[in-house]
């Protein structure tokens, strides 16, 4: 029997990730990542605005480049029976199109408008359009975001949307439809022509667009023009119809087949957002939440239909049945700032080396600035792991990108206190690494308090695999313990397992996921011995955080 491969396509934040795989059994042949050089040189963005945009070539470039240093490193013979591609992005991180699907950047006339840009997930510019859709929601008898939680969030489909239509005019005359990256992703190697006939997956629509069956769809077009009325009339040119990431899209187009140096007979899958098929990739079981830990978090859980039945979980970021697992209710949580919030840590100390010293007259200097930038986390870490939790030590929250989950509130910002002139960096380090801990367990406390309970932790991603005193950490303040995947690419092996479903050379994902799995490398337990104080301390957090909201300025 012919061996057969299929390639997963991971699209993060900074860079985009492809691997090929053998269907058989997971093993990874070849991988390649590509760093999106306009974000990379900070085009477009505006943290002090909270905008982060990034243009289409990065990721049509990235697409390309990855995709086919793959195929150079597997060779030929693996490139002829390739059978099928998928790809996970980030979310909720739209664009708007024109008629044919073609996002208005693309277009000479908007080449660069950061809003006529997919608008990345960290991009909080639309608070204030966020307000207004939770506001108009508590007005009608039928509540639109019960199955997001309650609490719209400016990270989402609509809020961005209506966000970039106020202030861009002209890109609003242009827009034909508004599309999520991992919808946009399958059209265009698919070869779409126009935008009504992109295939829209349940994962996106349902946790950011406001899709439920139990809404017919959509919900009515009187919802969204009594939010502005320049939405009335805009989900005509949406969709009505969603598939899971278990099914096709398309199959290669005659264009992408000859860029890439494939047949255009490659099953091109329905795309879904990185967390939901990083935890298939991660191998997530019933009840065990899956925490993919980045820049962000994603913790994602399933569960049987027919044991969640009604229950809804406040403040979560969505429960939609086959987002995850088809059959399955996938629920979505998380933190808007979690490897952030270190890295931002980092470039506070870093500061000094990198604006007072003179690089350009030394460039040895530089070497060694980088250098020790680059050892920055890896030192505090192992210097952070030394102190032991005292119930009056330093302390935070880790709002620095708001709050995600529990009750999105994007105007939130993070705290520090405690501090005395004995806080070191190393003490400081601590304590925003376990303020993040914290925000961890107020997921898990949110689920179980709604009536979904957490019998596991699993733990994918590139903080999960690098920093064994955040993971030991998260044990002990969750007090269960945490598995560690084996696969350095969690996310695109997932990818990769749905598009092995989307071919048909599994019937079910769980199927591709018991046979492509790669297992679990290390479990963290937790010591019993520091949970008393940590306890302790977690209700300081809590009591903090009730501070730092009371005082929001943005409020």
């Amino acid at each position: 029997m012919k061996t057969s491969y299929v390639i997963g396509i991971d699209y993060g934040t900074d860079s985009v990730r492809s691997i090929i795989v053998d269907a058989q059994n997971g093993r990874e042949v070849a991988t390649s990542v590509f760093h999106y050089p306009r974000w990379k040189d900070g085009l477009y963005c505006n943290p002090a605005l909270s905008q982060f945009r990034q243009h289409p070539l990065d990721y049509i470039e990235g697409l390309e480049a990855s995709v086919k240093a793959c195929l150079q490193q597997a060779g030929a013979e693996v490139a002829k029976n390739v059978r099928a591609i998928s790809v996970d992005t980030t979310g909720s991180t739209p664009v708007a199109v024109d008629e044919t699907g073609t996002p208005l950047a693309l277009l000479p006339a908007f080449k660069d408008n950061p809003n006529a840009m997919f608008v990345l997930w960290k991009d909080h510019t639309a608070i204030k359009e966020a307000a207004e859709i939770n506001a108009t929601a508590t007005r009608f008898p039928e509540n639109y975001l019960r199955f997001v939680g309650g609490i719209y969030s400016s990270e989402w489909f609509w809020a961005k949307l209506l966000r970039t239509w106020r202030v861009d005019e002209a890109v609003r005359n242009a827009t034909y439809s508004w599309v999520e990256h991992c919808d946009w992703i399958p059209f265009l190697l698919s070869g779409g022509k126009h935008a009504k006939d992109l295939k829209r997956g349940i994962c996106a629509a349902g946790h950011k667009a406001l899709y439920a069956a139990e809404f017919g769809g959509l919900p009515p077009d009187s919802f969204f023009a009594a939010i502005d009325p320049m939405l009335k009339g805009f989900t005509q040119r949406l969709f009505t119809t969603t598939y899971t990431s278990s099914e096709a899209a398309g199959t290669l187009s005659p264009e992408w087949a000859t860029r890439l140096g494939l047949d255009t007979s490659v099953v091109i899958g329905i795309g879904a957002f990185d967390a939901h098929m990083g935890a298939v990739g991660g191998q997530i079981e019933p009840y065990h939440l899956s925490k993919v830990m980045g820049t962000s978090t994603c913790d994602m859980l399933v569960a049987p239909l027919s044991a969640v039945n009604d229950t809804l979980v406040k403040g979560i970021c969505g429960q939609v049945p086959g987002s995850v697992i088809p059959g399955m209710m996938g629920m979505e949580a998380g933190q808007s700032a979690f490897g952030d919030a270190y890295a931002w840590f980092g470039n506070v100390l870093s500061w000094p080396l990198q604006n007072l010293l003179n690089h350009n007259t030394h460039p040895e200097l530089t070497k060694h600035i980088q250098d020790a930038s680059a050892r920055m986390i890896t030192e505090l870490s192992k210097q952070a792991a030394a102190i032991e939790p005292e119930a009056g030590s330093e302390w935070a929250v880790d709002w620095l990108n708001g709050r995600r989950t529990p009750d999105a509130d994007q105007s939130l910002k993070g705290t520090v206190t405690g501090l005395n002139l004995a806080t070191d960096a190393p003490r400081m380090f601590r304590a925003v690494a376990e303020s993040t801990c914290f925000g961890a367990k107020a997921i898990v406390e949110r689920f179980e308090r709604e009536g979904i309970p957490v019998k596991g932790l699993i733990g994918i991603g590139g903080v999960a695999k690098k920093s064994p005193f955040i993971m030991q950490m998260m044990a002990d303040i969750m007090h269960m313990p945490i598995r560690i995947h084996q696969s350095e690419q969690t996310c695109a092996l997932g990818a990769a397992m749905f598009a092995a479903t989307a071919a048909g050379l599994y019937p079910r994902v769980e199927d591709a996921m018991l046979a492509m799995g790669q297992g679990f490398e290390t479990t963290y337990t937790p010591d019993a011995k520091r949970a008393g104080i940590y306890a302790a301390r977690y209700e300081k957090y809590k009591a903090l955080g009730a501070f730092t909201a009371s005082m929001n300025i943005d409020n």
